[in-house]
């Protein structure tokens, strides 16, 4: 299945024809790395890139033709998707905002682990039986699958060992897209995955719309800090895990929105497709320059950061109290926000970050995905 090498052509303007704004050979995307439509006659092209850490070369080809329509000549019917969506299973959580924000969560039948949906209008729809836990990877219920017949099953790909659990899916007879909006390191980028749904569900106005709408608030905020800022507040991120820390590359997207929130992240010039693991020793001599520490795991105290190792309550970030977890949005089953809505709304994190880093350019605002740690 992961057979298909991309290439990507030269620009090229406007296609009178299709009434399409066309660049990259017909490529409607702007910012994102890890797909791109092409706009045909009567159909769109889907090409997922990369979709997994460490891929390299790899290209997945959907085309997605409208419902009641020929099947256009040459195409590979196992790789036809007919669109509009009537119903879908998403393995990730992520995915769910981005329907939401066309108007088509009724589509939604199936989630991988509805525990984790925080969309209290998809919870309710669990609660209804509209939505049902269809489980992950080895553990799917392929019985379930069956039954609901979805449409579409939006999966992601953590490795090329998702091969085994993808071929699974594929022999229950349903079509699949492996969505890799997570491996973005531009959060713009990410945002920009709205525009497969608005293909998805032929809305492509509204989310091209959605989209440039969040490019114009996001670069609005970036450009009103950078132009008021006279300092750059060094950050650490995340918690060690039984003795290791795993460090954002400074390519990743987090650092990313430091860096546009007017801070410098402390591994910023390190570049990786991956997390990099660190002793703590290592992270704790680099995080003592640190002024603020974000993303703290899943810790919502102080003392939990103590129970992981006492050392870490030496550092000046930690005795200054500018701790802040992305946390804020979480509700009773432990479904956090900031993993749902977060990635189609970059301008809201922008914002909580700079306020964070910076508050006296932002006194009016209140933290939303983000939130103090005492």
């Amino acid at each position: 299945m992961f057979i298909t090498i991309i290439t990507l052509l030269s620009c090229r303007s406007r296609d009178k024809k299709n009434d399409y704004i066309f660049h990259d050979a017909g490529n409607n995307i702007e910012k994102a790395e890890r797909f791109a439509l092409y706009k045909k006659d009567g159909w769109t092209e889907v090409r997922i890139i990369n979709p997994w850490q460490g891929a390299t070369d790899v290209s997945q080809v959907y085309y997605l033709v409208k419902r009641g329509s020929k099947l256009p000549a040459g195409l590979d019917p196992e790789s036809v998707i007919f669109v509009p969506l009537k119903k879908i299973i998403c393995m990730s959580t992520t995915h769910l905002a981005m329907i939401s924000a066309l108007g088509e969560q009724k589509s939604i039948v199936g989630v991988s682990g509805t525990n984790f949906i925080y969309s209290p209008e998809l919870i309710q729809n669990v609660k209804k039986g509209l939505i049902a836990d269809v489980g992950y990877e080895a553990n799917l219920n392929k019985e379930l699958i069956l039954k609901i017949a979805p449409d579409l099953i939006m999966i992601y790909g953590i490795g090329s060992e998702s091969a085994g659990y993808v071929g699974k899916i594929k022999e229950l007879g349903t079509k699949i897209i492996i969505n890799a909006d997570y491996l973005e390191t531009d959060p713009l980028s990410r945002a920009e995955w709205i525009k497969l749904f608005g293909a998805l569900y032929c809305k492509e106005t509204l989310a091209d719309s959605i989209f440039n709408a969040e490019v114009a608030e996001y670069q609005k905020l970036k450009t009103y800090i950078e132009q008021n800022i006279t300092t750059r507040p060094k950050v650490l991120l995340g918690l060690p895990f039984n003795d290791t820390w795993y460090i954002s590359p400074g390519n990743s997207f987090i650092s990313k929105l430091i860096s546009d929130a007017g801070g410098e992240y402390l591994w910023m010039n390190t570049k990786s497709s991956v997390s990099m693991p660190y002793g703590i020793e290592g992270v704790y001599l680099k995080g003592m320059k640190a002024d603020f520490w974000l993303n703290i795991g899943s810790v919502s105290s102080k003392n939990e950061i103590s129970n992981v190792d006492q050392r870490l309550n030496d550092l000046p970030c930690f005795k200054k109290g500018n701790l802040f977890n992305n946390n804020n949005r979480i509700n009773t089953n432990g479904a956090n926000d900031f993993w749902e809505s977060g990635s189609l709304y970059p301008h809201l994190l922008l914002k909580d970050i700079a306020t964070i880093l910076h508050p006296e350019l932002f006194t009016d605002h209140a933290l939303i995905y983000y939130r103090k740690i005492y």
